[in-house]
């Protein structure tokens, strides 16, 4: 355990446009013909990075039917990514146009994204800046609304600065922390998160992201309202868009969803049953409804 191995895919760098050193894994499309389906880029969330996305990016390049090339991407200080010496570059904007450059380094120019959390909020900037990239979107758990308690508690728990000593541990401080809203989470499942969101370092097994992005969490005043994104989530009007929200989410809510089909009728909604903030894609029940809405795509 401590790593998710490389069988599937390629690791990949790409340069970003201030210098910066950004990692990706790019799963090739495994087809005996010439089909060539629209690529998909998987974005993560806050803190996370792109093996949040393994098991789900090799269901979709080893699908029988439509396999399609998956490339999921480390933001700069997650993952295999390297740090920025500029907090300040921890930010929405500065890593949309990183995605940018992961696009135009990589040739692609229409593509179907899933972005998860954080990578939902770059989205919203994408189909701003530049929609014509944007084939179709994911929006797992995430909308033009964040609700407060949720982002509140995600801060708590990741500035408590607790470092498991072992891989057993790593699972345990999980479920501790995650397990009343993840009740479909199996054993195995349990041990793939840890091994998504840790990595060891320095002999010591350690959340595998600059801590100053946690840290930036401390600094926000919940007595002000947050900002929204209602104006860049029009944008996402003329593209085929699905909604995933985890059934115990405590950072999108229900309110917040059914404003988002009063505003886009056209959009797909659908509910990740024993799953809260953000589930896990690759899951039984929500990969049928991902797959239904690539179907033809």
């Amino acid at each position: 355990m401590g790593s998710a191995g490389n069988a599937g895919f390629v690791q990949r760098q790409v340069t970003a446009e201030d210098g910066l050193a950004l990692s990706l894994r790019d799963y090739p499309a495994r087809s005996d013909d010439n089909q060539q389906p629209l690529p998909i880029i998987c974005l993560p969330g806050l803190t996370r990075n792109a093996r949040d996305f393994h098991q789900l990016a090799l269901a979709l390049s080893q699908d029988r039917s439509t396999p399609h090339r998956v490339i999921a991407v480390d933001y700069r200080g997650r993952g295999l990514s390297a740090q920025d010496s500029n907090k300040a570059n921890y930010s929405i904007a500065v890593e949309a146009r990183d995605v940018l450059n992961v696009c135009d380094h990589l040739g692609i120019e229409r593509a179907i994204f899933i972005g998860t959390s954080r990578g939902g909020l770059i989205l919203h900037i994408l189909a701003a800046m530049r929609p014509a990239l944007l084939a179709a979107v994911v929006l797992n758990d995430i909308g033009p609304v964040i609700d407060a308690k949720g982002l509140m508690r995600i801060r708590d728990y990741l500035n408590r600065g607790s470092t498991p000593g072992d891989w057993s541990e790593a699972v345990t401080a999980l479920r501790a922390n995650h397990g009343q809203y993840f009740t479909a989470l199996d054993p195995n499942d349990w041990r793939e998160m840890a091994d998504a969101i840790y990595r060891v370092i320095d002999g010591h097994i350690v959340p595998d992201v600059d801590s100053a992005i946690a840290e930036a969490l401390l600094a926000i005043d919940f007595e002000k309202p947050l900002p929204d994104l209602w104006q860049q989530f029009d944008a996402f009007q003329p593209i085929p868009l699905l909604v995933i929200r985890g059934e115990h989410s405590d950072l999108l809510s229900e309110r917040t969803v059914e404003e988002m089909r009063a505003r886009n009728p056209g959009i797909i909604t659908s509910v990740a049953e024993g799953q809260g903030h953000a589930p896990l894609l690759h899951l039984a029940a929500v990969y049928s409804e991902l797959r239904r809405f690539l179907a033809g795509r």
